[in-house]
């Protein structure tokens, strides 16, 4: 009997689920129906580049980590590898405001922790009390326990105050667009936790993993993948989800519908659709925010009720392009990032055109600037000219800008980063086994779970094809 496979969600998650839930099931020949359902009317969800006037505007991501692999494994399968783009080596500095000024970040920053001495002894960023309390680390003894804690509370007790809120809150929150001391530090960066575990010192074990070689490369893929830390793709992001959109080409699309319903019946699912179509379903890959999947699950899942905890911030972007004459910064760099204590509406300012050098024609500059965090959202609620006039008056503060952008770009991304809270990845573990129990067969991914880059979604959405596939090899 042909089996049939429903995914909702058409972001880079569940393009990925679907590709390597359709590669696999070719593989061991297993005869199966796939049926992709989209709220929105097109695929790729926060993945959108716009092309205007000779510039390439990301109006959601706009690059990837690199050494993360499950995204160059998944290009290089598309055959785009070659298309891969690294930043600018000339523009590899980057900024933090502090006290309403432009200070470099210290040489030796490894996810906002500082891993060499004679750059932080200079920086403006910290006061000679703040240094000295980072040092503290190389001192301090382990935490016993392994329990999870805030990412904010453990940079605190490890490095200090000053740290948290001058150099790794404003890098690692501006991931999350969160508070770090809400934020649960093994949700998002575990490997710290093994570090002070290992090397009793945070910046002890960071030096260590400094010590490791490289990844070894991928036969055929180029080296700007082995020595930029973010890459992109030439023609923008939008190039990978119209691959993997072209490659599921012969599954069923359905966009611009919603599933409102989703019922066991006997060991098959019914999905309800907002059209009033019905889709029944041997396996479900629920690849949608963790709040929709919890509007899904909650009558026939008590466990659920997590998934409701896990907050997501609404966050935009503004791209703006300029003539080149008319900007009087220098832009020497990627850009610079914002802490909270700066009291500004803009988080960060990349400096697009100096980062990725295709982004724009050469005698032209493109800035995108980035709004919106955990505890600041009231922009949400003014109308958008009023945001634009407010960016556009902190860019004059911030880097002199009084030109008229050529054009400014604006776009939204209403409740769009999750937050994880302290005890996350316990809690979803225990969801998930209590999941298995009641709905056999539906397996949740995305960005509300185990992270949110590309090459995490990616991931999830390849290991949530693997766990359906072993599902219906063992039915059959």
């Amino acid at each position: 009997m042909r089996k049939t496979i429903a995914v909702v969600g058409g972001g880079i998650t569940g393009l990925s689920a679907a590709y390597y839930a359709r590669k696999w099931l070719r593989e061991r020949r297993i005869d199966a129906e796939i049926t992709i359902i989209e709220e929105t009317n097109r695929l790729g969800g926060k993945i959108r580049t716009l092309h205007r006037d000779g510039f390439t505007i990301e109006q959601g991501p706009d690059s990837f980590i690199a050494r993360k692999t499950a995204v160059l494994e998944l290009i290089q399968e598309l055959g785009l590898e070659q298309r891969l783009v690294g930043t600018n080596p000339r523009a590899r500095k980057n900024f933090i405001l502090h006290h309403g000024r432009f200070h470099p970040m210290p040489p030796g920053l490894m996810l906002g922790i500082p891993t060499q001495m004679w750059p932080m002894v200079k920086t403006g960023l910290l006061s000679p009390v703040g240094k000295l309390r980072a040092g503290l680390d190389l001192l301090l003894p382990a935490k016993r326990d392994e329990g999870d804690e805030s990412l904010g509370g453990f940079i605190r007790r490890r490095l200090g105050r000053e740290v948290l809120e001058n150099l790794t809150e404003p890098l690692l929150a501006g991931i999350y667009a969160g508070d770090t001391a809400e934020l649960s530090l093994k949700a998002t960066f575990p490997q710290f936790m093994e570090m002070e575990r290992k090397h009793r010192s945070l910046i002890l074990g960071l030096l260590a993993s400094k010590k490791q070689p490289p990844p070894k490369p991928r036969e055929g893929v180029p080296k700007v993948a082995y020595s930029s830390m973010f890459l992109t793709l030439e023609g923008g992001l939008t190039v990978l989800t119209e691959a993997l959109t072209a490659a599921l080409q012969e599954e069923r699309v359905i966009t611009g519908q919603a599933v409102v319903g989703l019922t066991r019946q006997g060991h098959r699912y019914e999905l309800e659709l907002s059209g009033a179509e019905q889709v029944e379903a041997d396996a479900v890959i629920l690849a949608t925010p963790a709040n929709a999947a919890a509007r899904l699950l909650q009558e026939q899942f008590d466990a659920a009720a997590h998934l409701e905890q896990i907050r997501y911030v609404s966050v935009a972007n503004l791209a703006l392009a300029y003539r080149r004459e008319e900007i009087r910064h220098d832009l020497n760099g990627s850009g610079v990032l914002i802490p909270r204590g700066e009291g500004r509406m803009i988080t960060a300012i990349t400096w697009t055109s100096s980062k990725w050098l295709h982004s724009a024609p050469e005698d032209r500059v493109l800035l995108r600037t980035y709004i919106g965090r955990l505890g600041d959202q009231a922009w949400t609620q003014l109308p958008e000219a009023e945001v634009r006039r407010r960016v556009a008056a902190e860019l004059k503060e911030l880097m002199g800008i009084e030109a008229e952008p050529l054009f400014c770009e604006m776009s939204s991304l209403p409740e769009s980063m999750p937050q994880y809270p302290v005890g996350h990845v316990e809690r979803l573990q225990e969801l998930r086994g209590e999941l298995e129990r009641t709905m056999p067969g539906v397996l949740l991914c995305g960005a509300g779970y185990g992270g949110v880059g590309i090459p995490d979604c990616i991931r999830q959405g390849k290991e949530a094809a693997e766990a359906m596939l072993t599902r219906l090899g063992d039915e059959r």
